[in-house]
């Protein structure tokens, strides 16, 4: 592991974001919260700042950091005749910045954009402390693990649901400042 006992210890912030494509059916069980294991949105929820507090078990060489905060939230919306169910955006612009450039080349985006079925649920994780290193791969492991269940939860009526990609969005403190897309 770095020796990161020389650096001060300051207030830090990471927010990852996963997104993860779904049917129509799968959207319709969560919004009507109708799975058979339960409220997939509670279970992700749950799993994700598990997760994200066990992040030293799970990445090797990572350090233990007392956190003070993880938040996951969800953003679900249905993609209707190129827009979104709520808000009646276009879909591309919908998801700024979570969908912009190529990170989704090659997945069902594309199609489900075209052919207007489908959902997009967007999980935001956010992670903050007060330590010596940073704390974007306790957002990452957070927002990773809730898509990972969302798969689990809804792989009973989705086969092609697709977490489509995971990255940090923003971290500010530290030495090397702030971050964000």
């Amino acid at each position: 592991m770095v020796d990161v006992g020389g650096k001060v210890v300051s207030d830090r912030v990471a927010i990852a974001q996963s997104v993860v494509l779904l049917s129509d059916t799968a959207y319709t069980t969560i919004t009507e919260n109708s799975n058979r294991k339960g409220s997939v949105l509670t279970v992700a929820q749950i799993a994700g700042i598990q997760a994200a507090k066990q992040t030293s078990h799970l990445i090797p060489l990572c350090h233990q950091i007392n956190l003070n905060k993880v938040q996951i939230d969800f953003n679900l919306q249905a993609v209707v005749n190129n827009s979104s169910e709520l808000g009646g955006s276009r879909t591309s612009d919908m998801l700024v910045p979570e969908l912009t450039g190529n990170v989704l080349e090659g997945s069902r985006i594309s199609n489900m954009v075209r052919g207007g079925q489908g959902s997009v649920l967007v999980i935001t994780c956010t992670v903050s402390c007060s330590a010596r290193t940073g704390v974007e791969m306790e957002a990452l492991v957070g927002a990773s693990v809730a898509a990972l269940t969302v798969y689990d939860m809804c792989k009973a009526v989705d086969k092609g649901a697709e977490i489509a990609c995971t990255r940090v969005v923003h971290k500010s403190g530290g030495k090397g400042g702030s971050y964000s897309l």
